[in-house]
């Protein structure tokens, strides 16, 4: 991510704050529900389409912004109906009242087909007349890596840089592995979406056992840029940005051209692939 994308991140994420009967799978991890979305999921998971089509707003008219553009209800409806030929999974993440009779939730969502991918959703819910109704939504387009719900998490900490990748490399040579140098800093959104990329089982393993992963803050490309020049990751490209050094630090990898910079639009297969060509022989 570049630096003046911070803002657009920034304003995306304040906005994201007949079918089958295993159209949907039950929501495991986040335990949250709000009745009315549970209503709306019931009905389009029937093939209920009017039933769906009555609980969105129609003074206001409900707005979906999705990623072709601004659809109405109809066509909201229509696309869910549009993916009853594959497994979805939805989960409420997130789930909170800004004012009295509005509620805003946050959904993730997974779309099992050839392969998995991911999108997020935030739904604005008002009580008209007695009755719940969605007025307004926005929702990403898929990914083949899952979004992280918040960047309020601290990935990158605030020490000395050098004596980490000194550590990384001590810890390394008795390991026979490699370090894994990533600069980013935590308001960056495809930072966060990287590190939580490599918590998954598959990547993790990869990781395991052949790389030492040291993150660098990189601040408002104001900080350790003289660590940047000296592994030739230019911060004109953007951030998350990657080098891999060998034990005794001799630097064998710089991502010069942005190739991580926009995370989120890379797959696993891309990193897992990336991993396996720089891991250590020995491994």
């Amino acid at each position: 991510m570049k630096l003046n994308h911070l803002r657009m991140s920034l304003a995306v994420l304040g906005l994201l704050a007949g079918g089958s009967t295993n159209f949907f799978c039950q929501a495991q991890e986040a335990g949250l529900s709000f009745p009315p979305f549970e209503q709306w999921k019931s009905a389009v998971e029937s093939g209920n389409a009017g039933e769906a089509r009555g609980l969105y707003s129609n003074l206001p008219a409900a707005q979906i912004i999705a990623p072709t553009g601004t659809l109405d209800a109809d066509a909201d409806v229509a696309f869910w109906n549009g993916l009853k030929t594959q497994k979805v999974k939805i989960d409420v993440v997130e789930s909170a009242a800004p004012q009295p009779g509005v509620e805003q939730i946050q959904l993730r969502g997974e779309i099992h087909g050839q392969r998995v991918r991911y999108f997020s959703e935030v739904e604005i819910w008002q009580q008209q007349d007695g009755q719940w109704r969605l007025v307004r939504a926005k929702r990403t387009a898929t990914t083949l890596l899952q979004l992280p719900v918040s960047i309020n998490n601290k990935i990158y900490p605030q020490m000395d840089a050098r004596e980490e990748i000194h550590q990384a490399l001590t810890a390394a040579a008795k390991k026979h592995e490699r370090v894994l140098v990533v600069f980013g800093a935590d308001w960056c959104y495809d930072c966060h979406v990287l590190d939580a990329a490599f918590h998954r089982p598959d990547l993790a393993a990869a990781l395991q056992g052949s790389f030492e992963v040291v993150h660098v803050d990189v601040g408002q490309g104001d900080k350790n840029q003289d660590l940047m020049e000296q592994y030739h990751v230019p911060m004109k490209k953007g951030i998350p940005a990657l080098a891999v050094l060998e034990s005794d630090g001799k630097l064998i990898f710089s991502q010069q051209n942005g190739e991580f910079e926009n995370a989120r639009a890379l797959g696993p297969d891309d990193l897992l692939q990336f991993l396996k060509k720089w891991k250590p022989r020995t491994s």
